[in-house]
Parts: structure tokens; C-alpha cells; sequence
């Protein structure tokens, strides 16, 4: 291939990836739940796909540091779209160990975002890297707000399996596409990485101090927005005295509504801001005030007065109208949880040697995974004692990480590669 590897293309695969994987997981505890699954196991669904992401991404980083990012996007896109089939035909079967292992499978095979993030710093200038991870979390972003579109408009037209099929097609058109004009971004005379075993890895990842640092502040502002996301919904219902309706004005149609309205300000945040912000303050700034931004806005969720039953809750009253100060809220936490992401692995991937770019995201996706397990499980069980625990715990969390790392963080000095 004489082409040049390109930006929009890599773009382009993550954003059509995402859309299927955003059509699918709202229907998960849906179909759960529909076919007899207690609440327990609607919990090991949901967790299963984190489960193995955590288990397989440092490995398909890895894998793409020695191989190239080209194959290991490839394989990625055609596992997901297999997983989409499976997922298709446990929702034509009404059969809850095929839907389990659908979400164990698209797991184990979802290698995209961590391989798409090596291949941006193959790409990319040091300077701007922060910028084009950017990038990479609006196309996240914008497949979370295409995705559930898609899935009600499939659910409507083609039934219980629609939602699997249209996102299986996707993928399939992403796997063709993908094949035919994504170019190899890794050198061909790049220094291979060493071959060390997956807990040696980890180990000599994190023991590095400033990557094993933001490594960390990955997994608190990831473990701190996953426990908003698995509760957001009872708080809302409870708060809002919305009930447990299905229909339209129920709380199911309002909290996707309000992460509709999160991630327009993400994507805008991310694709169209981002490189300024860097620019302006540097990603050790913006990784810290992020922190501190979440953080405050997380507390600041459960002091918010509706009309339901948690009258504990009348601090934030603005005339009548505590939807004004929900929407606040939430512009500023999505603002927050918007500047960490693509600086923080601008500056992880400006710290670490070329050839083992894929291990390192690798690793820090993985311990994303990791968060985006433990968190829900921490958050529910919290919840069930006081509305108002895992959102005042999560949010100091998320400013004393902000505020411990500043110092470490303002003297980290990127080398280039």
C-alpha cells in the first residue's frame, strides 16, 4: 500500500465500531431481564464484557506492538461483529446463556480502542497526540449517541433481534472498510518491544512512576463515572419521584435523554476543544482540574432537591425547578470528565518508547476495565444503605487523586519518541 496512514480512517473505524457496540449494550439488561435473569446475573452480563476486556486488552496491545496495529484492528472488528451475530440469535432464543456468552466473547475480542490509541501515537507529534486522542473520545462519544438511536429504531422495525443484526452489518461494513484502506501505522523498522509475560507487564508498567501514576488516575476517574452511569437512574427516579414506568415519561426515557445530553458535551469537548486546552495549559493541568471538576460535580448530584422521596436532598432549590441545577450539574461534570481522557493518554503515550506503545495503552485500558467492574458492584452496594454515599465518596476520591498527583504530574517532563 503506498497511502499514508490517516487520521479520518482510524476515526472512522472506532466511531462505526462504537455505534454497534452502543446499540447493543442499552438492550442488555432489557433482554436480561426479559429472559428470567435475576438481578444478580443482569449484573454478571453487564460486568462480563469489562471482565475480559481486562483480561485481553494488554494482550492485543501487545500483540499489535509486534505484529502491527493494521491485523489487530481486523481481527477486532470481525470478533465484534461475531459477537453482534451471537448476541442476535440469544435475542431470537430468548436464551440467557447465549447472551452471556455474546458479551464474554465481544470482550475478549474488543481490542479497538486500545490498538486505535497505539496507532494515533504512531502518527502523531508528541505535541500532538493529546489533541488527536481527542479525536478518538468524540468518535466514542458521538457511537453512544448514535448507537441507542439506531437500537429503538431496529427494536421497532425488526424486532428483538434487530438491535443484534444492524450492529453485526455495521461491523462487517467497518471490517471491509477496514480491510481495504487502513494503512499500517508501525514502522516496519521499529525496535521490537520485549515479550514479557502479562503480570511482568503490568509490573514493569506500573513501576515505571509516572506512568503507574496516570495509570492510576485512569482507574479512579474511571471507577468514579462508572458508578455515576450504574446509579444515575435511581437517583434520578427516586429523586424525581418518576416512578418505574416504561412508557415514554418514565425514568428510562429520561436518564438516556440526560446521556444523550452528556456526551454532545463530551464530543464537543473532546473533538473541538481539546487541542486548544492542551495548548493553552498543558495535560497536566487539564488531568488535574478535570479531577477536581468531576469530583465536585459528583457531590453535588445527590444535594439536589426533586419532588420524590429524598428530602435529605434540599440543598440545591432554584425556584421550584431542581432540573435546572441537574442540567448544571451535569454540564459540568461531562465538561470535567471530558479534558481527562485525551490528555491523559497524550501525556501516558509521550512517556512511553515507541515500541511498546500498545502494551502500556494496553495496560491502561485494561485497568479501565478493571474500574468499569468494580465500580457498579461498589456503587449498588452504597446506594442501598444512603442515596448519597457512592457519589460523596467517589467525588472526594476523585479530587484528593486530582489534588495528590498535581505535583507529580506538573514535573512530568514527555520525551519524544
Amino acid at each position: 500500500m503506498n497511502r499514508k496512514p490517516s487520521m479520518l480512517v482510524v476515526f472512522l473505524t472506532v466511531f462505526i465500531d462504537l455505534i454497534g457496540f452502543g446499540i447493543v449494550v442499552p438492550m442488555i439488561p432489557v433482554f436480561s431481564r426479559h429472559f428470567g435473569a435475576s438481578a444478580f446475573m443482569v449484573g454478571v452480563i453487564v460486568a462480563s464484557f469489562s471482565a475480559m476486556q481486562f483480561i485481553f486488552s494488554p494482550i492485543w496491545g501487545k500483540l499489535s506492538d509486534r505484529y502491527g496495529r493494521r491485523p489487530i484492528l481486523l481481527i477486532s472488528t470481525a470478533g465484534a461483529a461475531v459477537s453482534y451475530v451471537i448476541f442476535a440469535l440469544a435475542a431470537g432464543q430468548g436464551n440467557l446463556w447465549l447472551l452471556l456468552a455474546s458479551r464474554l466473547f465481544a470482550g475478549a475480542c474488543g481490542g479497538n480502542i486500545t490498538v486505535a490509541q497505539a496507532y494515533v501515537a504512531d502518527i502523531s507529534k508528541p505535541e500532538e497526540r493529546s489533541k488527536k486522542m481527542g479525536l478518538i473520545g468524540m468518535a466514542f462519544g458521538l457511537g453512544f449517541i448514535f448507537g441507542p438511536i439506531i437500537s429503538g429504531v431496529a427494536l421497532k422495525y425488526i424486532g428483538e433481534t434487530g438491535p443484534g443484526w444492524v450492529a453485526a452489518a455495521l461491523c462487517a461494513l467497518n471490517f471491509v472498510l477496514a480491510y481495504f484502506i487502513l494503512v499500517e501505522s508501525l514502522k516496519p523498522d521499529s525496535i521490537q518491544a520485549s515479550d514479557r509475560p502479562r503480570f511482568a507487564q503490568w509490573g514493569h508498567t506500573l513501576g515505571m512512576p509516572k506512568i503507574g501514576l496516570l495509570v492510576f488516575l485512569f482507574f479512579i476517574a474511571t471507577f468514579a463515572f462508572s458508578c455515576f452511569e450504574s446509579t444515575l437512574a435511581l437517583l434520578i427516579s427516586d429523586n424525581f419521584n418518576l416512578g418505574l414506568a416504561s412508557d415514554a415519561k418514565g425514568p428510562a426515557a429520561t436518564v438516556i435523554s440526560l446521556f444523550v445530553f452528556c456526551g454532545l458535551i463530551s464530543a464537543f469537548v473532546q473533538g473541538g476543544m481539546i487541542g486548544r486546552l492542551v495548548k493553552s495549559f498543558g495535560e497536566p493541568k487539564l488531568i488535574v482540574a478535570s479531577m477536581v471538576m468531576t469530583g465536585a460535580s459528583l457531590m453535588l448530584l445527590p444535594l439536589i432537591h426533586g419532588d420524590g422521596p429524598l428530602k435529605w436532598s434540599a440543598v440545591l432549590h432554584l425556584a421550584d425547578k431542581p432540573w435546572i441545577w441537574m442540567l448544571a450539574v451535569l454540564v459540568l461534570l461531562s465538561f470535567g470528565s471530558s479534558l481527562s481522557r485525551a490528555p491523559l493518554f497524550g501525556l501516558l503515550s509521550n512517556l512511553t518508547p515507541a515500541n511498546e506503545q500498545g502494551a502500556t495503552i494496553g495496560v491502561a485500558q485494561s485497568a479501565g476495565s478493571l474500574a468499569r467492574i468494580v465500580g457498579p458492584l461498589f456503587a449498588g452496594a452504597l446506594y442501598g444503605h444512603h442515596p448519597a454515599m457512592p457519589y460523596l465518596i467517589c467525588g472526594a476520591l476523585s479530587i484528593l487523586a486530582g489534588l495528590f498527583a498535581i505535583q507529580a504530574l506538573m514535573a512530568a517532563t514527555p520525551k519524544a519518541n
